[in-house]
């Protein structure tokens, strides 16, 4: 549907602020039953209890839950391929399955047929916007952006800069990967709702002189983002301590490049000290946790409080293909047992906020996605409550908010969504949704 004015109604969940740790009970959760959100020319416009007049398009999805579209902060879109590969830790998983996915989308073909997938994954699973690594190509950069671009999808991307420690056809070189670079951005770069990343795929594979240059061109545009990966698996922390010697930890090593910044995302960060939480803080950058990953390949437990203690802000993240699934629900289900591991509590509120606001907010991007403000685009998601008996079950015997929104939490998957619109604009619909 493209109607210019569209009302839905529904159960309306969002966030006014970040809840605190450990509260279940939040004066930051907005939840609003049985309202009706008004989307006019693709922006929120109200949020009411009457149905609205002549001239809007009404969807009543009574009974059922409207949440902001999520944002995924971390994810690579070519390893759809070898998602739920076998046996190995990092460095051998990125040798064994990683690289040789990678290497296929040298292919223009293979690279505009992979964004197209990947994207149209993400919207069937209620995700809206998201921080993705393709390879080192620059075609799978140019074919994911124009992918993004057709959906009206808010997409965070760039070349993959990797001049060392990586295979044939995954390597470029400085100079020319500083001219791939540097013609994306000028095609991509703030164009509709995409934005390039620098993005260096992790220290490692990046000579200094590479870091260098990727620092130069954050420094030369302070809108650009970087992405990268840090201290995720103890053999990496130390493979990186060997070749930069001169830096005081890992996460310094991006400092020490200019890539440590207020729009800098670094994922997982699950190996980090009290210093390099300060510096984070101080830079105003923020991890991408991806706790389903960092359980598939056994790289440890991520200190979500300690971060957040220091004043680092926290996103969470798919981290597909280490992480086992794009559902954000599923990814935040394993959120919540990091941290059980670690004894502490992860609420519904903490962990859906960081998917949707929080998430937002750290990119800069709370004054368009993120929540049910008026002025904010209208990518959300539609979701029953209960696909079958037992989460019927489950929703029947629920003792407060609270308890109902992490036992959905806990039980949804792609059976529960009904529907996921992108500034409005329905992008994906269930079959047999029962909408009229």
């Amino acid at each position: 549907m493209t109607a210019s004015r569209i009302a839905l109604r529904g159960d309306l969940l969002d966030f006014a602020a970040d809840p605190a740790w450990g509260e279940t009970e939040s004066p930051a959760v907005r939840f609003r039953p049985g309202q009706w959100l008004l989307v006019e020319d693709g922006r929120i416009v109200a949020v009411q209890a009457d149905a609205p007049g002549e001239g809007w398009l009404c969807e009543d999805h009574g009974g059922r839950l409207i949440l902001p579209g999520f944002i995924d902060t971390h994810v690579h879109s070519p390893q759809l391929d070898v998602i739920g590969s076998y046996g190995t830790e990092l460095l051998d998983w990125l040798e064994t399955y990683t690289f040789p996915a990678e290497r296929r989308y040298a292919d223009a073909e293979v690279a505009e047929q992979g964004a197209a997938v990947f994207l149209d994954a993400l919207l069937a699973r209620g995700t809206t916007a998201a921080v993705v690594f393709p390879t080192v190509h620059k075609v799978s950069a140019d074919r994911l952006f124009a992918a993004a671009q057709a959906r009206g999808m808010r997409v965070i991307a760039g070349k993959v800069l990797m001049d060392r420690h990586a295979p044939d056809g995954l390597r470029d070189d400085v100079a020319q990967a500083e001219r791939d670079c540097l013609d994306l951005i000028g095609r991509w770069h703030g164009r509709d709702r995409l934005a390039y990343a620098v993005t260096v795929r992790f220290a490692p594979t990046s000579t200094p002189a590479q870091l260098a240059m990727a620092g130069a061109l954050c420094r030369a545009d302070p809108t650009l983002y970087m992405q990268t990966h840090v201290a995720e698996n103890r053999a990496e922390v130390q493979w990186v301590r060997e070749l930069f010697p001169q830096a005081r930890s890992y996460l310094d090593v991006y400092a020490r490049a200019g890539l440590l910044h207020a729009r800098s995302v670094l994922a997982h960060g699950i190996w980090l000290d009290a210093d390099d939480r300060a510096a984070l803080r101080e830079a105003g950058a923020q991890i991408a946790h991806s706790p389903s990953s960092n359980l598939f390949l056994g790289s440890g437990l991520f200190d979500w409080r300690a971060a957040e203690a220091a004043g680092a802000a926290v996103s969470v993240a798919s981290d597909v293909g280490g992480g086992t699934s794009l559902s954000m629900p599923a990814t935040l289900l394993d959120a919540y047992k990091v941290q059980a591991l670690a004894g502490q509590r992860l609420t519904a509120w903490k962990s859906l906020h960081a998917a949707t606001r929080g998430a937002a907010a750290a990119l800069g991007l709370e004054h368009e996605i993120g929540s049910f403000e008026p002025g904010r685009l209208a990518d959300l998601a539609v979701w029953d409550w209960a696909s079958e008996p037992v989460g019927a079950r489950r929703m029947a015997v629920a003792r407060g908010l609270h308890e109902k929104v992490f036992a959905w939490l806990t039980l949804a998957d792609r059976s529960h969504l009904v529907s996921t619109r992108v500034a409005g604009i329905e992008r994906y619909r269930r079959a047999h949704s029962g909408v009229p």
